[in-house]
């Protein structure tokens, strides 16, 4: 299972942070033990590569809730680039895309690129929807690359820490690299183990067969003696995303394997699996090559022209979001979308963040976020009284959070500036 998409804590820097990683600053936890600390930079050192070729936000979810209009300006954290790519089918005015990830980053920017770069559709879903084979090198070098910046070419042509060239994901399958990817090799491997075949989950005919094949193979591995132990380790968490600081509120008061297997079967089962890529990448570790398979909207051929005529309209920042913020006019943006980042704040974070949202938002903005744990973080968190000029919008937000694809959070929340 995937917990989050990529994204860093996305607080306010200070000088006690000075000369340290961006992505040390937004996770180490000032007021944590020594234990905790120790845990925090080892998450740290883990998300500086790459940690999502994916993101784990269903976009079609994202874009009923922010209602996106041609004169929106949107900003969001960019994690995998999906949904930001995604939304363009929304016809927005503009996007930008920030993270604290440089992989995050290179990996946005070449998807703008191939979307307005190489020569057709065929190219660009070879390209990233089936993503193993050895054309795409070839007109990566022909179409994309000499329209890439300096840093962006140099990442996916240097080598990783296996001295493998990064572009050669594109080849050998770049949904199993990553730190996700890793993470979603060793369930499988586990599952193996214990002689289940997660893949078989793919071929049910049927909903009510996809919830016989989870209850019969998939839910007795969580009760294992070894997967209840493991669970409980925050590392092991690591590449589903859940930095420590969020393991606790993920968790709450029930075991962590118990809220794992009620995610994993809400995306094996509620949802037909001809009609969630989320539980593709889960069980297959990449997506369907059937010609009508479910993939995301920015891959779907039919939203094809859209995607590349606007890719213009996104903007790609390496930025903390709230810093990124500040530096924006009053009243000038429309859409936020926060991933799960607030998961990660601190009070004072939030509220420097909620600040800088609520001075920068247009009259009828709209702020997404996600949550771990079931309820909205803000209540008791943010001033109240810059949460009273927003409108939590409570019945949506329950039923985007019952229909979200990606299955693995615990709330989705939308709120609403009033005039």
């Amino acid at each position: 299972m995937v917990m989050k998409s990529a994204r860093q804590a996305q607080g306010s820097n200070t000088s006690d942070n000075a000369g340290k990683p961006p992505i040390t600053h937004a996770v180490v936890r000032k007021g944590a033990g020594v234990a905790g600390k120790v845990l925090d930079h080892a998450f740290a050192l883990a998300f500086r590569g790459l940690v999502y070729a994916q993101i784990w936000e269903d976009p079609e979810i994202d874009m009923e809730a922010l209602a996106i209009r041609p004169d929106s300006r949107v900003v969001a954290i960019a994690s995998g680039g999906c949904n930001v790519l995604s939304y363009l089918v929304a016809d927005p005015a503009a996007i930008t895309a920030v993270d604290l990830n440089t992989a995050h980053i290179a990996l946005n920017k070449l998807k703008l690129a191939s979307a307005q770069h190489l020569p057709d559709y065929k190219h660009f879903r070879r390209f990233f929807a089936e993503a193993d084979r050895p054309s795409n090198i070839a007109a990566y070098h022909a179409y994309v690359a000499p329209f890439l910046d300096e840093p962006t070419r140099s990442y996916w042509e240097g080598r990783d820490l296996t001295l493998r060239r990064r572009i050669g994901g594109f080849r050998k399958g770049i949904y199993k690299r990553g730190l996700l990817g890793g993470f979603i090799g060793m369930a499988h491997l586990l599952a193996r183990l214990y002689r289940v075949d997660l893949h078989a989950i793919l071929d049910a005919p049927t909903r009510e067969a996809q919830r016989t094949i989870f209850e019969a193979q998939m839910a007795p591995v969580f009760d294992r003696k070894f997967v209840r132990w493991l669970t409980e380790q925050p590392a092991a968490l690591f590449g589903l995303g859940i930095p420590p600081a969020q393991f606790d509120a993920l968790a709450g008061d029930q075991p962590m394997a118990q809220v794992l297997r009620r995610r994993l079967e809400k995306l094996a089962c509620d949802f037909a699996v001809e009609d969630n890529y989320f539980a593709w990448q889960a069980f297959s570790r990449g997506y369907s090559r059937d010609a009508d398979a479910p993939l995301p909207p920015y891959l779907q051929e039919a939203n094809w022209d859209k995607v590349r005529a606007r890719a213009d309209r996104v903007t790609v920042r390496h930025a903390n979001l709230t810093e990124h913020l500040a530096a924006q006019p009053d009243a000038s943006l429309d859409r936020y979308v926060l991933l799960d980042a607030q998961d990660w704040m601190s009070d004072a974070q939030l509220n420097a963040l909620w600040r800088e949202i609520t001075r920068t938002a247009r009259p009828g903005a709209r702020v997404l976020f996600r949550t771990a744990a079931e309820p909205s973080l803000l209540p008791g968190r943010v001033a109240d009284d810059l949460l009273a000029r927003w409108t939590y919008h409570g019945e949506a937000s329950a039923d985007y959070t019952r229909r979200d694809r990606s299955s693995i959070y615990g709330g989705v929340h939308l709120y609403e500036l009033g005039a």
